[in-house]
């Protein structure tokens, strides 16, 4: 069995195979999967995971260099924003790199998912959490 935090087979391989500039998304329990990307589907019922929870997760897992959110999320959503922001200065720390915050419409965000390697669904149900983490190199 593995020692690290993140226990889920599907999970884990899609973070083990992202490369450099490569995304993945976590999402709440309402953004759209295309049905061209994959789905890795957490949710269990309702804030069950958390979205912060699965970011946590991942983060520990994952060297990320960049990230996107829509800007929405500033006015519906301040407190998950707060939070996600929050996550995102202590694992600049942990990594010992700047990580790159960038906003941009909810629609634009909607497009930006299709390019991702997996769509991780939470059970969250608040409005725009969601980001996508772009993978960097601890090198």
């Amino acid at each position: 069995m593995k020692k690290t935090m993140l226990l889920n087979a599907q999970l884990s391989r899609c973070i083990a195979s992202v490369g450099h500039t490569e995304s993945l998304t976590i999402c709440d329990a309402g953004l759209p999967i295309p049905l061209s990307v994959e789905r890795i589907d957490l949710a269990l019922t309702a804030g069950v995971p958390s979205f912060l929870q699965t970011l946590n997760v991942v983060t520990n897992e994952m060297y990320v260099e960049r990230v996107v959110i829509a800007e929405e999320i500033k006015e519906k959503n301040p407190e998950i924003l707060t939070a996600l922001l929050t996550q995102l200065q202590q694992l600049e720390s942990h990594q010992g790199n700047q990580i790159q915050v960038e906003f941009v419409s909810h629609e634009t965000f909607k497009k930006f998912t299709l390019e991702s390697k997996a769509i991780v669904r939470t059970g969250e149900c608040s409005p725009y959490a969601n980001v996508i983490l772009y993978s960097g190199v601890p090198f």
